[in-house]
């Protein structure tokens, strides 16, 4: 729902009343993740998209649809690839998508949902998608990490979803939950999609270089909140980096260090290590491969490595800790410029993030995306 938000809140301060599609599941090779949505206003505009043009045609009719009878609606789109084209989903995939109407009365804690993502802070929107009581669909509840607003009218349900979309949100994601219809653990009937709004991931790229440069332009095109550091100040300026979300001249261990005592780094974070010098890189890897982050890579031919590796078992660096370490960094691509080796250890940060091979797709079978259940 990120992409249609803006638009969102301004037809809902207006007044008006839109229907909002928003994927919640998807399998096989699916084009849109969970989350994605389409709102359909009651002047007919669109905006957004829920499966990059196969099956928006009929989306729209079902939000025209919803918007009058008011009862929300959950729809599967997909059939086998061989009859794809028959319902315009042509990828083959499988979406499910919740439409509902969304205005001042259905939602009264858009604005509150709007602070909390204009200001960075995490929040989930959990809303019934499917319970045997027509009445609960489409309720909603703001769950964030420290306090919750509204509930679904028990405290069983409310703590049970309370405590599963935290979890979600604490990693990034969005899916389905499934109950029993009271909330309980090991039942079926009730189906809770927790919509995550985050702050997007970091990127730490350390060492004020050519290929850093690269490195930034690639992070932020790929949604990264990208922070290059360098502690000699004539290399580290945002001249050098206009990418870059920030720029900071600082020893690279000593920055990383007080942003995981503040709390800023999380499991979503990625590291590279670029500096080539082990007077820079051996202290911040000794203090990064010991965070709970999601990436960490390290650049240099392979002497290099061998050199940095046997510096950070001195320092009393484990095998365990060792073995996260990415390095020579990136996927064997043939990469020669700052460019292609940024795309490099892009390929090797997404491959890692959804569990790919890393492989050619033409030499692979099975469902592009493998199986997503969201």
């Amino acid at each position: 729902m990120h992409d249609v938000l803006d638009e969102l809140h301004r037809r809902w301060s207006a007044g008006e009343t839109v229907g909002v599609g928003t994927v919640v599941a998807t399998f096989s090779s699916a084009p849109r993740a969970p989350g994605a949505a389409m709102l359909v206003g009651a002047d007919g505009e669109v905006v957004g998209s829920v499966s990059g043009g196969c099956v928006e045609g009929a989306v729209y009719e079902l939000a025209r649809q919803v918007t009058e009878t008011r009862t929300p609606v959950l729809q599967r789109y997909g059939v086998s690839d061989d009859d794809a084209f028959a319902v315009g989903l042509t990828c083959g995939g499988i979406i499910d998508i919740f439409v509902e109407c969304v205005d001042q009365r259905s939602m009264p804690e858009l604005p509150e949902l709007i602070s909390s993502v204009n200001e960075g802070r995490p929040v989930a929107v959990t809303t019934i998608i499917e319970h045997p009581d027509p009445a609960l669909l489409g309720r909603r509840m703001l769950v964030w990490p420290d306090r919750v607003g509204g509930g679904f009218g028990s405290q069983r349900i409310d703590d049970a979803v309370v405590d599963d979309a935290r979890g979600l949100l604490a990693g990034g994601r969005s899916g389905v939950l499934r109950y029993g219809p009271e909330g309980q653990r090991r039942g079926e009937g009730m189906a809770v999609f927790v919509n995550s709004f985050e702050p997007p991931p970091r990127m730490l790229v350390f060492g004020a270089i050519d290929f850093a440069a690269a490195m930034a332009r690639m992070g932020a095109y790929l949604g990264y909140e990208v922070t290059v550091c360098d502690a000699r100040s004539v290399f580290a300026t945002k001249t050098r980096f206009p990418e870059a979300h920030e720029v900071v001249v600082d020893w690279p261990h000593r920055y990383l260090t007080a942003e995981a005592e503040a709390g800023r780094i999380d499991p979503r974070t990625v590291i590279t290590v670029l500096t080539h010098d082990p007077k820079f890189d051996v202290p911040v890897l000794e203090v990064a491969l010991r965070l709970d982050v999601a990436y960490v890579g390290a650049m240099g031919s392979r002497r290099t490595h061998e050199d940095r590796m046997r510096r950070l078992r001195e320092i009393g660096m484990t095998d365990a800790e060792l073995a996260r370490l990415a390095s020579p960094v990136g996927l064997d691509l043939g990469a020669r410029t700052p460019e292609e080796t940024a795309v490099s250890i892009a390929a090797e940060i997404i491959a890692l993030r959804w569990g790919g091979s890393g492989r050619r797709l033409v030499d692979l079978d099975g469902p592009i995306h493998g199986e997503q259940d969201g």
